[in-house]
């Protein structure tokens, strides 16, 4: 079944300005040859300004720039999710790896947010999780509830724990993991989030819970939030997640990558989240059933 499309909307910036719209679209979205660039152009998929744009025209900052992506077929994704605790403000759920959180990267209708609003109207996410993490994600069903709960996410009066399952034999039993994390070159989408020496502080906290002849399954704690932090943080000690194929043992992008940063069958499990309920103040500690994958 065809989706409804989706337009892409860019404002210009200042250092943009005097691109040629179709060199500036093959540089910022790469995954699409210029060739294919200028074929959506010719189909009249692009305006600049409201006027259909013919690809050679240069660039203005503050400019509004929209490719109108016609409808495409989605892949196929879990339908499924557990509910693991509702009131009036809030909602938890339990997403099944492989279902995106939030539209992007060629899913429109086949995520988690659309699935959650079909049954709960108005219900948005306070974070996210990548589409092959499986888990807890949390809903808020008022702006008040989103408001508290977004400004104390990345704090310590919220508690996230998550289950990993990594590559090789770890040496020690608990680790503290201060890698800093930025923005490094992508050859398919321009950057992606790694281990970087001028990235951002970061730190996770994991213990082992089990190890095997070749892989270690980790309890990480987050104490920070910065994007896909665990996969990069246990990258970066020598242990990349099983089914990772982005990051290899230092966290950073591996040199011979089989698709974009979103694919994958990597193991990683949001299992606990401790918070103080927004409203009412009471301590709610939601659990997410391992996956069997995990067993």
């Amino acid at each position: 079944m065809f989706n409804r499309g989706y337009a892409y909307t860019t404002v210009i910036r200042s250092e943009d300005q005097g691109q040629a719209v179709l060199a500036h679209l093959a540089s910022r979205y790469p995954h699409s040859t210029p060739q294919a660039w200028q074929q959506n152009l010719d189909h009249g998929e692009v305006t600049l300004d409201g006027k259909v744009a013919s690809g050679s025209e240069p660039l203005v900052a503050g400019q509004t720039l929209v490719w109108n992506r016609p409808p495409w077929i989605e892949p196929d994704t879990p339908q499924d999710f557990e509910v693991l605790f509702e009131d009036r403000h809030l909602l938890a759920v339990n997403k099944p790896s492989g279902l995106p959180t939030l539209p992007g990267a060629g899913f429109m209708e086949n995520t988690l947010l659309r699935l959650v609003q079909q049954q709960t109207p108005g219900a948005a996410p306070v974070h996210r999780l990548g589409r092959a993490t499986s888990g807890i994600v949390l809903f808020a069903r008022t702006a008040h509830a989103a408001a508290q709960l977004t400004a104390n996410w990345n704090t310590p009066k919220i508690q996230k724990i998550y289950r990993a399952l990594a590559q090789g034999v770890a040496e020690h039993n608990t680790y503290e993991i201060l890698t800093p994390i930025g923005l490094v070159p992508h050859p398919l989408i321009g950057s992606v989030w790694a281990a970087s020496p001028g990235g951002k502080p970061s730190k996770s906290s994991a213990r082992v819970i089990s190890r095997t002849h070749s892989n270690t399954t980790f309890q990480v704690g987050l104490h920070s939030g910065r994007p896909h932090q665990i996969r990069i943080h246990l990258a970066s000690i020598g242990h990349p997640l099983v089914g990772d194929p982005l990051y290899g043992p230092t966290g950073q992008p591996l040199e011979n990558l089989p698709g974009l940063p979103g694919d994958g069958d990597y193991r990683l499990h949001a299992q606990t989240l401790k918070f103080e309920h927004p409203i009412t103040g009471e301590t709610i500690v939601v659990e997410a059933p391992l996956p069997t994958s995990f067993r």
